[in-house]
């Protein structure tokens, strides 16, 4: 009897290992950010949306449909690919200009560069023969083919790293789209990823439709957003993290954390003084202060602080949001009556839509 028990006392903990194990990788896998994500270069902003989930909760069932300009139009009769039906996961990191050494200064850019990784319902033959048509030249790194596309005074490389996944990348250095390649090549991995993005993954809420994470800089001045509004609010160094949830209605959390809860108090207050003007001057502006839609938005609006921390919390209710996208566009697509005439002026306050533009 002792025999057989120390005959199964390995194995049984090797089942017990392995299983430990599968469970920390779940575990992990998790808290991991998205494959898409993980694939992404170094960056100093990153954005994810699940259109995939988005679609199938019906988040924006009650928006109108996507124009299609000639260009977008001719895209799609030659690729097959129509993003808002057959985009997925979308991925993307942005990279913000900057000083190099021995540069110029007339050599720096002063806009963002990007890079991303897309998944979703792709016919490769056409999308491959479109990226062929449009390239000024094609290079081979590890198989794969890395189309370089001319683009408004820049580069656009462009790679299929498999039959639903592309990357694409407008940074200066090529080596950043040959970096996403070697990392798709890899075997997947919960650690991998940029080092900003592990950091502050773990803060995005679960079953967040879409989030993003942004290191704000504005002692930078190559920082894009160094100037404006953006820099009374947030203040020095901090990092903005930002996401949506669907339940019964869109949820939006922005997150700003700063470096001491002195920062975090100024972010609260600016934040709390830009709202109470924006609600007072939309509520006075408007004809229809009544609509149930905009007031629940505006009761839901909340800026608190916790520590080091200031977080800004909405319920976009999907009238709101119908309101957002629909009444507005049509009204600066429509000009407007004469002003000199009553009657349609009188038309014309009844008509204004609910919601800031």
């Amino acid at each position: 009897m002792r025999i057989r028990v120390r005959q199964r006392l390995p194995i049984l903990l090797g089942v017990v290992l392995v299983f430990a194990a599968v469970f920390l990788v779940i575990q992990l896998r998790r808290h991991a950010p998205p494959e898409p994500a993980r694939l992404l270069p170094t960056g100093d902003a990153f954005v994810y949306i699940n259109f995939g989930w988005i679609r199938r909760v019906n988040a924006v069932s009650q928006l109108p449909p996507v124009s299609h300009d000639p260009e977008y139009e001719k895209f799609i009769q030659e690729t097959g690919f129509q993003f808002e039906r057959d985009l997925d996961r979308a991925a993307f990191a942005v990279h913000y200009p900057a000083v190099r050494s021995g540069a110029r200064p007339d050599t720096v850019s002063e806009q963002p560069r990007f890079s991303e990784v897309l998944e979703g319902r792709v016919q490769s033959d056409r999308l491959v023969s479109y990226l062929k048509k449009i390239s000024a030249s094609v290079d081979s790194y590890r198989s794969v083919d890395i189309f370089n596309i001319p683009l408004e005074g820049r580069t656009l490389r462009v790679a299929m790293l498999g039959v639903d996944t592309v990357a694409a990348s407008n940074h200066d250095d090529p080596l950043v789209i040959r970096g996403i390649v070697d990392r798709s090549r890899k075997l997947a991995s919960p650690f991998a990823g940029p080092a900003f993005l592990r950091q502050y993954y773990k803060e995005v809420p679960l079953a967040s439709l879409a989030w993003g994470v942004v290191r704000v800089d504005n002692a930078d001045n190559h920082f894009p957003l160094a100037n404006g509004l953006w820099s009374l609010i947030l203040p020095k160094q901090s990092v903005l993290v930002m996401s949506a949830r669907f339940l019964r209605s869109l949820t939006f959390r922005a997150e700003a954390i700063a470096t001491n809860e002195e920062d975090a108090h100024h972010i609260t207050e600016q934040a709390g003084t830009f709202l109470n003007i924006f609600i007072a001057a939309e509520t006075s502006a408007t004809a229809q202060g009544a609509d149930a839609d905009v007031k629940e938005f505006f009761e839901s609006l909340k800026v608190e602080q916790r520590g080091k921390r200031a977080i800004l919390t909405a319920t976009l209710p999907p009238g709101f949001l119908r309101k957002v996208f629909t009444e507005a566009p049509a009204e600066a697509a429509n000009p407007g009556p004469d002003e000199t005439d009553p009657h349609s002026r009188g038309t014309r306050l009844k008509n204004r839509p609910s919601v800031a533009k």
